[in-house]
């Protein structure tokens, strides 16, 4: 009986232990075709999306039109959105490129620096957003994955949480002009 409550123990730690686990950006380093931020977020972009809450339910659809250029490592995304509701919203990003495919960003709405990482044909970067709800304005936390599928089609799935809780996810399509 001991023995089987001691499996069970360690079988469910196991398990426990392995759904906290995260994917690595290094993981994705051989994989192709690389994403070079400033080739791919260089002109106009169209971008489809949802937000799901945590049980999966469609909770906005949303477009974006984006804006984006470079000056070396400096980059500028200037980001329009219409949501399914008709509303719209303006987010312009300032991105600067640093060693070891290492970036950073500032936007009017992101609370202090999003920061992240470009391996193969994945970036990864995190940062609290001011997120308006109903005349609220929420601080949510945003760990963002792009994969580059084509030269033309990039992936976007981000989670957004709030003191560790999950409230949502948001996925987007990404495609170059």
């Amino acid at each position: 009986m001991k023995r089987r409550l001691l499996l069970a123990a360690a079988t469910g730690s196991a398990l426990a232990l392995g759904g906290c686990a995260s994917q690595s950006i290094d993981q994705y380093r051989n994989d192709k075709p690389v994403l070079d931020l400033r080739e791919y977020f260089n002109g106009t972009l169209d971008a489809y999306g949802v937000f799901t809450d945590r049980s999966g339910s469609v909770v906005k659809r949303f477009t974006v039109v984006m804006r984006c250029s470079w000056q070396g490592d400096q980059g500028v995304l200037d980001e329009d959105f219409t949501y399914s509701d008709g509303s719209t919203q303006k987010r312009i990003w300032r991105l600067t490129r640093l060693a070891d495919g290492r970036y950073t960003g500032t936007a009017d709405d992101v609370i202090g620096m999003a920061e992240g990482q470009a391996r193969g044909n994945a970036f990864y970067w995190t940062y609290t957003l001011s997120l308006p709800v109903d005349g609220s304005i929420y601080e949510v936390r945003f760990d963002d994955w792009m994969y580059l599928m084509t030269d033309k089609v990039l992936l976007n799935k981000a989670t957004m949480s709030k003191f560790g809780v999950k409230l949502g996810e948001v996925t987007l399509s990404f495609t170059r002009r």
